[in-house]
């Protein structure tokens, strides 16, 4: 019996402790943040009224580093957050000069002790001058590019090229950003064993446009689809840039033109539809030959070469 009495005698003196304990600890926490304290606070500028044109760059570096004396109370925050937020009005506050608004810290200190409250004794603020860059708006036109990673089915190709609704989209945003966008390029149109014609949809890619505004943001493309051929013919060689006082005799005259063209169009190809030619000019000491190339094709023919890489001559 006295063993259970001495137990629960033990118990109630533990709690009591730990009551105590506690009390002790709340109080000496309230007491500790009831002091005052010098704290570095970063304090974030915001503005208001600004016009629509108006952009600000760089947002995040608009903050003065403030040094306060307060109690401990009114600081805990801090513990949670980086920075405390003021808004300034653009127009009244602030001198404006050329792409920069500009904040005289030291004669409008009391817009900061007034937005801070009286829980703060404000003792320093840097810097001295806050200068704010902005631009304006403008907008202009950029060509629009496919990328594309496409495979066509055996015998199948593209016949021309992929068509767009657009060629151009509008952006609009801060005139220097804008200075630096020549293009905008498509999500990649990824399709393979294509054997029939495409009409797609894209987004355009603008990860890396920050604010700048994009319309449309989608486009439209298509292509007709065709099987292929390959074919070939006889085209006589022209040789140009021959100095006047020099004669030649090449050979061969003639060379063979592979050309890649679609089926429903295969008929219609003529050797005098095709042009190759040799520069003289391209003669080195080290390179003693012409090299035919194919100048000009019909529209249609996707692609052509010459079977031959050289033509051989000599002076006469």
């Amino acid at each position: 019996m006295k063993a259970k009495i001495s137990d629960f005698l033990k118990r109630r003196n533990a709690k009591r402790f730990s009551i105590f304990f506690v009390l002790a600890f709340v109080f000496l926490i309230f007491s500790k943040l009831s002091n005052d304290y010098k704290q570095n606070i970063v304090v974030s500028i915001k503005l208001d009224d600004l016009d629509e044109e108006i952009v600000i760059e760089n947002d995040s570096l608009n903050k003065l580093l403030v040094y306060v004396k307060a109690k401990g109370f009114t600081l805990v925050p801090f513990l949670f957050k980086d920075s405390k937020e003021i808004r300034l009005d653009a127009k009244k506050h602030f001198i404006i000069k050329r792409n920069e608004f500009i904040f005289d810290v030291q004669r409008q200190r009391y817009l900061i002790e007034d937005q801070l409250g009286k829980a703060y004794n404000l003792l320093t603020v840097k810097p001295d001058t806050l200068r704010i860059k902005f631009s304006k708006l403008a907008f202009k036109y950029v060509p629009v590019e496919i990328r594309q990673e496409i495979k066509y089915g055996l015998g199948y190709d593209l016949v021309g090229e992929l068509n767009k609704n657009v060629d151009s989209v509008k952006i609009v945003g801060a005139e220097s950003k804008l200075d630096t966008i020549h293009i905008v390029h498509t999500e990649v149109l990824n399709l393979s064993e294509v054997n029939t014609n495409i009409k797609e949809n894209l987004n355009l890619d603008v990860s890396n446009f920050g604010s700048i505004q994009v319309s449309p943001e989608m486009i439209s493309v298509n292509g007709v689809v065709e099987r292929f051929t390959e074919g070939n013919v006889e085209v006589p060689v022209i040789i140009k840039n021959v100095p006047s006082d020099l004669n030649i005799n090449y050979f061969p005259k003639t060379v063979s033109v592979v050309f890649y063209v679609n089926l429903n169009n295969f008929n219609q190809v003529k050797p005098s539809d095709f042009k190759v030619e040799c520069d003289f000019m391209d003669i080195t000491q080290n390179k003693q030959y012409l090299v035919p190339k194919v100048i000009d094709k019909p529209n249609f023919v996707k692609r052509a070469i010459v079977k031959q890489n050289r033509i051989d001559f000599i002076k006469l």
